[in-house]
């Protein structure tokens, strides 16, 4: 601070710890045997949000309505229901009004979600599909996450340093490890040449992937959900439609991986550049043994041609 000081004005009030980045609030944990470590929220940006919402929608012709109005009400989902479907949805079209609104709630969905709230990122993902002709009932969905938020806004994430507590097989990840090098003796990964010297301690990474298969009941498409983690930090969280329609949950769950690898190899390569040392390979976690087995068995015989070409 001192040598900010010689060549700027600094307020006295504002030297002290971050608070603030980018609209999100942070803070600095330091629990009793534990590695200190800090958390993001959009606590202070929602509060604000939430505040102008209540008067807008009288404005556009949308009340507020009691049932979201009313204190006791305490949503479980964003959406009213679970099973809301907004491609499903034949509500009226908006007033040019309610459209201008309706773009305005999911600009600030959307940032809260660039701030930690990753339990509306789905939600988020699908109102944004509308956002040139959005209908009535998308709006009130928009309204009602803001009602889910409003309730449940003391979340906040937290980037712990230490490493996640999973039950790993090591023995079969080598033994995995070794039958691919022997099937693709020339692979190696991407490093950049003009990298700095890795310094630090080194990091490891854990990825979790997922998609809904045939999630979207018009076109058919498949949602992608991806959680990239630095140690026990969670980096990435990726919610999106897939550009192609999968016949089945394998190929709807193979793509996504495709997606989750893209990601890691982009990661690893950003980490090397700015001189963060990595540990060993990434973990990726997914729920499908089909898929599992195809993309990390050298033997495993992949029939799909056209599911083939994510990896080959």
């Amino acid at each position: 601070m001192e040598q900010i000081q010689g060549d700027f004005t600094v307020k006295k009030e504002s030297i002290g710890p971050p608070d603030r980045y980018l609209g999100a609030d942070i803070r600095k944990v330091e629990d009793d045997g534990a590695k200190p470590f800090w958390t993001m929220s959009s606590n202070s940006y929602l509060d604000k949000a939430i505040k102008n919402l209540k008067a807008k929608p009288k404005e556009s012709g949308l009340e507020y309505n009691k049932k979201l109005s009313d204190p006791n009400y305490s949503p479980k989902q964003p959406f009213t229901t679970a099973s809301y479907r907004p491609e499903l949805d034949t509500s009226e079209e908006c007033t040019d009004d309610q459209v201008t609104l309706f773009q305005n709630l999911i600009g600030i969905l959307r940032w809260a979600v660039e701030l930690g709230r990753i339990d509306i990122g789905y939600e988020v993902s699908v109102l944004s599909r509308y956002l040139v002709s959005p209908r009535t009932g998308h709006l009130l969905q928009a309204i009602h996450v803001f009602k889910f938020l409003d309730i449940h806004k003391d979340n906040e994430l937290a980037f712990r340093p230490n490493l996640p507590n999973l039950s790993l097989n090591y023995e079969e990840i080598n033994e995995q490890t070794t039958y691919m090098k022997k099937a693709y003796p020339d692979a190696v990964e991407d490093l950049p040449p003009n990298a700095p010297v890795p310094r630090g301690k080194p990091l490891s990474m854990y990825v979790f992937v997922d998609s809904d298969h045939a999630g979207d009941k018009i076109t058919r498409r498949s949602q992608t959900g991806i959680l990239l983690y630095l140690n026990s930090a969670p980096i990435i969280w990726y919610s999106k439609r897939q550009a192609t329609v999968e016949s089945s949950t394998f190929g709807s769950e193979f793509v996504a991986l495709r997606v989750a690898s893209e990601l890691i190899i982009s990661m690893r390569y950003k980490l090397r550049m700015m001189g963060v040392p990595i540990e060993g390979p990434t973990h990726v976690f997914c729920d499908n043994e089909a898929v599992y087995k195809n993309s990390s068995i050298a033997h495993s015989t992949l029939k799909k041609k056209h599911n083939s070409i994510c990896f080959h």
